[in-house]
């Protein structure tokens, strides 16, 4: 077995080691602090999940690179090498409150590019799990859904635009309300990624700047199932990008306008 294909093999056993953890305190009297706001919020459990899935990691290759989103792991991924890319809780703010969406993420990457992810949403009973050629939900493969028509299309606004800029938050509300049928937000980045995935989004957006944990995994899932995403140029997406519009294709040029004018309003 080559090493990408041990990797493909020990990212969703590393999700779910964490996702146990995660599930153990969720719903619980947990003890909740802020990090750089009132919204950016963590938890013990974060901590202790992000650990558990890190072990798992180092048992079978102790010397890869781990980005993390909590302790002192890295925050940006490698250009060289491999790399795994965690978020033990993606969707904090939704776990704290009791919301069932959110995810423990797990992306196995090489030269920045990934090789193989899972996220797990232990709430919703919910898999996802994808290599170098497929993605699947709970088993079963997945494609990105086939609306063509932005007026029956559904669209998400992802990640966070912090508190003073909500101005960019409300128009991509409006873009996506005026562009689309409908809009969701479901408070986690690697979920509305899946949903673009299964079919359950037409689209996510935003213009912000990402971070990897929030992003990868995802990402590659909905390349997988035939979607299609890129920044906020409409060029080629990668961790390091900034802005974000992943879509199932037949409304990116939709989607990528209305990440455009969200940007129209950072720019006054």
């Amino acid at each position: 077995m080559t090493d990408d294909a041990a990797r493909a093999r020990l990212v969703e056993r590393a999700a779910r080691s964490g996702a146990a953890v995660a599930e153990a305190g969720f719903r619980t009297d947990i003890a909740v602090e802020e990090k750089d706001g009132k919204t950016d919020v963590v938890t013990q459990a974060d901590r202790d999940a992000q650990r558990e899935v890190v072990a798992t990691i180092r048992d079978e290759f102790p010397e890869d690179a781990i980005v993390g989103e909590e302790d002192d792991e890295l925050k940006a991924v490698p250009d060289d090498g491999p790399a795994w890319i965690i978020d033990p809780i993606d969707g904090t703010n939704n776990y704290v409150r009791g919301f069932s969406v959110w995810a423990t993420s797990v992306a196995a990457v090489v030269d920045g590019e990934p090789v193989a992810a899972a996220n797990i949403l232990p709430a919703l009973g919910d898999s996802y799990v994808a290599d170098s050629g497929h993605v699947a939900l709970n088993g079963d493969e997945l494609a990105v859904s086939d609306v063509s028509d932005p007026e029956r299309a559904v669209g998400c606004p992802t990640i966070w635009w912090p508190r003073g800029r909500r101005d960019e938050y409300a128009a991509a509300c409006r873009e996506l309300v005026q562009r689309f049928g409908d809009m969701r937000r479901v408070g986690c980045a690697q979920a509305a990624l899946g949903m673009v995935a299964s079919g359950g989004l037409e689209a996510t957006v935003t213009n912000v700047e990402t971070n990897p944990w929030d992003t990868v995994a995802g990402v590659h899932m909905v390349r997988q199932a035939g979607g299609t995403v890129t920044d906020i140029d409409g060029e080629r997406w990668r961790h390091d990008s900034r802005g974000l519009v992943a879509s199932n294709g037949a409304v990116h040029d939709e989607a990528l306008a209305a990440a455009q004018a969200v940007e129209d309003v950072r720019l006054g």
